[in-house]
């Protein structure tokens, strides 16, 4: 195991360099590819550093076929793995440790690391940030869109920059960190938000298409509707027996249909 803060990476490799890094990241799946899929990439994106460190031309070649192997993981939090990599090609540069430690880090991280990005910003972030910039297109109109690209990017670019910070920094202590940000918590929260956004646009839609239909029953109708909507959420939130839910379901459909 690696100290728990280590300044290594910083102290050899300047700045400019290391913004590089992280900006050329960003083009991550530029080159993805069926056989090595986002291999190209991620030796495109440590290039600057790798010439900075491994001067010799023998030695820069067999670092950069190194990372050449087969990598794949989620292209936001990939920014921990890079990081990560440069701690240990540092090392590796100075005599420190064997090309396998940066090789096997790469390989523990990728898996571990695309089922949490997925899960926070593909089935938590987006939805709420969609869902969200959804229902204030009724206030705010085209600018949701705009809303949209702020917030999501807002929390992406800092996220990866974080990610970043803390591969150059810790190394293989990186996950311990990063699970102190408990992103599947927090990822939860979202698609609460996800949901009440949709929610609340749904209900905005339904008493509105119930008033233009015409008639006085109609916008009770629709508010009846998402309440029935909003009792069936609480009913399977306390998750009772499922055959449960769909004889209720059943019934109150029976029961719409005589009304109605």
């Amino acid at each position: 195991m690696s100290a728990p803060v280590s300044r290594e990476a910083l102290e050899v490799l300047p700045v400019g360099t290391l913004l590089r890094v992280l900006h050329r990241s960003l083009f991550l799946q530029a080159s993805w590819n069926p056989e090595g899929m986002q291999n190209l990439g991620l030796a495109y994106a440590l290039y600057p550093a790798l010439r900075r460190l491994y001067p010799e031309p023998d030695a820069q070649a067999a670092a950069v076929q190194r990372h050449l192997a087969f990598f794949n993981t989620h292209p936001y939090v990939a920014a921990a793995i890079v990081g990560g990599v440069l701690f240990h090609e540092v090392r590796l540069s100075r005599g420190e440790e064997g090309p396998e430690k940066v090789v096997a880090f790469k390989a523990a991280l990728m898996g571990p690391l695309a089922a949490l990005g997925d899960g926070f910003f593909w089935l938590s972030l987006k939805p709420a940030v969609g869902a969200l910039g959804a229902a204030l297109v009724p206030l705010v109109g085209a600018w949701a869109a705009l809303i949209f690209l702020v917030l999501y990017n807002a929390v992406h670019l800092s996220l990866r920059a974080r990610l970043y910070w803390l591969g150059l920094t810790r190394g293989d202590r990186l996950v311990e960190e990063v699970a102190r940000d408990k992103l599947p918590i927090r990822g939860a929260r979202l698609r609460e938000v996800a949901a009440a956004c949709a929610g609340g646009l749904a209900a905005w839609l339904a008493v509105g298409f119930g008033v233009a239909g015409g008639g006085t029953a109609n916008p009770w109708l629709a508010a009846g509707c998402l309440a029935l909507g909003l009792g069936t959420y609480l009913l399977l939130s306390w998750r009772p027996a499922p055959y449960l839910a769909l004889y209720l379901a059943a019934g109150l459909a029976v029961l719409l249909a005589v009304l109605v």
